[in-house]
């Protein structure tokens, strides 16, 4: 199926996404912006809490009389007056700086903000998409993560407010189905990137600053932790297969297969690429607190992928993308 025809299937949609100004869900609204422009007519609701970012990154479509910004932090109830098909929430606190300084805040942030998503899915009877994380699968053995698996997480290590909360907010995502009929689906997207980096303090992109500023990419462990990866604009269009192909109460992996690496090959492929060296360096005790201590991450797509999703973009054509950016 081609990604095109679902702007038929979003024709005169009305829909909310939370996390606005983000990565994964910014990537999202552009392409529901392409979609209009083919003559969609979907109605765009726009929340984040950071309305001058968001001025900024939506920019070229703010007066645009299909998009609406909306200023809220979904952590509050949300009383909206107008009817709603879909709601994509992808509002939360994905930063390893913010998991070690702010464990409350982020566990919060995931848990009543999924909480006030679900009941505003069951009063307007809209299909929610709750973007998840590969955190949820923790530590295990070795193998590569399919949707059924769940391994170990140290509920006693401040650095599980982030896991945590994302898998009780997924089983009060399927509690809500279960018990109040709302439809849901959850996407498990793996380490997303794109060109967005100035925000973002995982390694990927501090890899990246430091190559656009002409300095050498500084490793702060020995780089063993292996990781699936996925271009954001491979992710944007992975929710559109899970949002409206996916089935009511599933969880779908986003990863790329041909994008699994570990650190250190990924902080040497930026350098190689950027022309700079690998510098290493200890992490401080605050970056110490907010590293992941999971080893092997990889996710396998197998279920995604037999919806009809396919990833487009292989780890070092994005990483190219993103270094011409620069320039």
């Amino acid at each position: 199926m081609n990604a095109e025809t679902f702007a038929d299937d979003l024709r005169n949609k009305q829909i909310l996404i939370t996390g606005a100004s983000g990565l994964i869900c910014s990537s999202f609204i552009d392409l529901l912006i392409r979609y209009n422009e083919q003559g969609a007519h979907i109605s765009i609701y726009a929340m984040s809490r950071n309305e001058e970012y968001a001025h900024k990154r939506f920019d070229a479509y703010w007066d645009n009389p299909l998009f609406t910004f909306i200023r809220h932090d979904v952590i509050e109830p949300l009383p909206l007056d107008f009817p709603l098909d879909y709601i994509i929430h992808g509002a939360s606190n994905a930063s390893p700086k913010r998991y070690a300084t702010d464990p409350v805040g982020t566990m919060k942030s995931n848990l009543w903000g999924v909480s006030n998503l679900l009941e505003l899915a069951k009063e307007k009877k809209a299909r929610l998409l709750y973007i998840s994380s590969g955190e949820v699968y923790g530590e295990d053995d070795g193998i590569d993560f399919v949707e059924t698996h769940s391994g170990y997480v140290n509920c006693l290590n401040p650095r599980a407010c982030y896991p945590s909360s994302k898998r009780a907010s997924e089983t009060l995502c399927i509690a809500y189905k279960e018990q109040y009929g709302v439809n849901v689906v959850i996407a498990r997207p793996c380490h997303i990137y794109g060109t967005d980096i100035e925000r973002d303090d995982r390694a990927f992109a501090q890899f990246l600053r430091r190559v656009k500023v002409g300095e050498d990419v500084i490793m702060k462990s020995e780089g063993r932790q292996v990781r699936s990866y996925c271009h954001v604009e491979d992710c944007a269009l992975a929710l559109f297969w899970i949002l409206l192909r996916g089935s009511n109460g599933e969880a779908y992996n986003i990863a790329n297969c041909e994008s699994v690496v570990s650190i250190k090959e990924l902080a040497e492929m930026i350098a190689r690429m950027g022309s700079k060296r690998v510098v290493l360096d200890l992490l401080s005790e605050e970056e110490h607190k907010g590293n992941s201590v999971i080893q092997r991450a990889v996710l396998k797509p197998s279920k995604l992928e037999s919806l009809g999703w396919k990833p487009r973009l292989a780890l070092e054509e994005g990483v190219r993308r993103i270094l011409d950016s620069f320039t």
